[in-house]
């Protein structure tokens, strides 16, 4: 991503007084250690890799709930909460027998194995078949780096959850006379962005 994109998301998200974290590497390895450590409740993403770096929550759909056309229908998408102890039990499945699907069937950091979906990833890996199948489709392709990081990943504790109040002037200032938006738009979305009272949280959709 542009480093001009990441500085300047970085300095409104100050003035809009949310905090933020920069993650040494992962986005969604970072979360899941802050879920971990009980700094966070979820971790929210549509990205199932988060489970790999072992959240213990993770919750999926929030951004895009609510009606939506898919194939012609009319669907409600709510937001979906994943308990990563519930679904390696349901599994039967350790954390690294997750990952061993996750390898096969491919992830942000290998190709996965030819033909190889989630539901023949968990056969495979439930017969103890992993190491032969990858030799077999993926061969010189040593899974160890992939298991370790999603393991054992970089992450940072360098970090602060503190919320700030606005800076509304400030944001006006940076949108307005740094990128020319109108006020009139700005003004209605700080408006938007003050939290009223009996405002739905996540908590309340699970």
């Amino acid at each position: 991503m542009d480093e001009t994109i990441i500085a300047t998301s970085k300095e409104l998200l100050g003035l809009m007084g949310i905090p933020y974290v920069q993650a040494p590497t992962e986005g969604e390895a970072q979360a899941a250690y802050m879920v971990q450590k009980g700094d966070a409740r979820y971790a929210v993403s549509q990205d199932y890799d988060t489970l790999l770096f072992g959240t213990p929550t993770l919750v999926r759909n929030l951004t895009v709930s609510g009606k939506r056309k898919i194939r012609g229908r009319v669907v409600t998408v709510n937001p979906e909460r994943m308990v990563l102890a519930e679904v390696l039990a349901g599994l039967k499945l350790t954390r690294e027998q997750l990952i061993e699907i996750g390898i096969l069937v491919g992830t942000d950091f290998n190709p996965g194995a030819d033909g190889v979906g989630a539901k023949t990833g968990l056969k495979i890996v439930q017969k103890g078949e992993f190491a032969a199948k990858l030799a077999e489709k993926c061969p010189g392709f040593d899974p160890a780096p992939v298991m370790d990081f999603f393991l054992h990943p970089p992450v940072t504790s360098d970090y602060s959850l503190a919320w700030g109040h606005p800076d509304t002037a400030g944001i006006k200032k940076m949108l307005c006379e740094g990128y020319d938006f109108a006020e009139e738009r700005v003004d209605a979305a700080i408006e938007r962005y003050t939290v009223k009272a009996g405002q739905k949280t996540l908590e309340s959709w699970f």
